[in-house]
């Protein structure tokens, strides 16, 4: 069974003959966009014999804004304005993956990484980190809602419409859409479902549109934890959460996933300190690896079941690594 049919076979819950493998990672390191980015992943996935290519969305986090400016206030989402086909934010994100496609699509899938409309529109505020950016951000949404939903509606559009030329143009095999800001000291139940909810689930039943195959990434950003329960109904073929994070098995989830396809198992997030690596993924031996991988698939069964990370390994991990649980998934 060659790569491109077992993970279909994975995502549509038939049978395969070994369970699919796929990790991903940034790659701030070795150049964030332009031929630099294709290079990186092109060297990472030539390194780590891995079932299946995501592609990273790197440079391009945030919105296009009125002549690149950042964002500082309530008031300037009121700036923020429709984009076409022909946008250069979204013409480099499709050659990126096109590129990527051309070198691998033959032979394995292809996700791109969309973010949410709030992700997106978040990484358009002022700040010198996440963490900054996110206060700004926040104080925002509390002043002007309004405000807040008028500029959801237009970047939700827009992330839509690039993901549509991403699935149509690069020739991408479906969509890797993170959800995530359902932490439970951000918003209530109420206001997640009323200020974030429609405009993720307009992009991602945008998505269902033009590819059967899109992952849910549920994300335990940074190791908090979410209600995670909020994303429990959103409509994807396939499911990759936090299991660490959200102490929630992947048998477990799949059940309250509705019976999914899943995808993750290995605890990618840091520790307290950012340079902490933390878990089996970075510190087991071979042996050890090999053996967690063993008993991931024996506990959650080979049935609709695809091997990876909770989130975004670490940018320095040995692709080796890797390749030992690739060989035991294989054995």
């Amino acid at each position: 069974m060659d790569k491109r049919t077992r993970v279909f076979n994975a995502m549509d819950k038939k049978p395969v003959d070994y369970v699919p493998v796929g990790f991903w990672k940034h790659f701030f390191d070795k150049g964030v966009v332009g031929q630099p980015c294709i290079d990186a992943h092109i060297e990472y996935y030539k390194q780590a014999d891995l079932d299946f290519l995501k592609v990273m969305s790197d440079g391009y986090f945030a919105f296009p804004t009125a002549d690149g400016k950042q964002l500082r206030s309530a008031a300037d989402l009121r700036s923020i304005r429709p984009v076409e086909a022909d946008d250069p934010w979204i013409r480099a994100q499709v050659e990126r993956v096109q590129a990527l496609v051309e070198a691998f699509g033959k032979e394995r899938c292809v996700f791109y990484n969309v973010f949410t409309p709030f992700t997106t529109l978040k990484c358009c505020f002022e700040g010198d980190s996440l963490d900054a950016s996110d206060a700004v951000f926040m104080k925002a949404v509390r002043e002007d809602t309004d405000a807040v939903l008028g500029a959801l509606d237009i970047v939700a559009q827009g992330n839509a419409l690039l993901a549509e030329c991403i699935i149509k143009e690069s020739g991408a095999d479906g969509i890797y859409f993170p959800v995530s800001n359902a932490e439970h000291d951000r918003f209530t139940e109420q206001e997640y479902r009323r200020i974030i909810g429609p405009s993720e689930l307009y992009v991602l039943e945008h998505i269902n549109r033009w590819s059967d195959y899109n992952i849910l990434h549920c994300c335990g950003f940074a190791g908090t934890r979410n209600r995670i329960s909020l994303w429990y109904d959103y409509p994807a073929k396939c499911v990759n959460w936090a299991v660490h994070v959200d102490d929630l098995s992947l048998s477990d989830g799949r059940v309250l996933f509705g019976g999914k396809s899943v995808l993750g198992g290995f605890d990618t997030h840091w520790g307290d300190d950012e340079n902490e690596m933390r878990g089996i993924l970075y510190h087991g031996s071979k042996e050890e690896l090999q053996s967690y991988t063993k008993e991931l698939i024996l506990n959650a069964g080979k049935l609709g079941l695809l091997l990876g990370g909770d989130c975004t390994t670490d940018h320095r991990i040995d692709p080796q690594r890797l390749n030992w649980i690739i060989e035991a998934a294989r054995s």
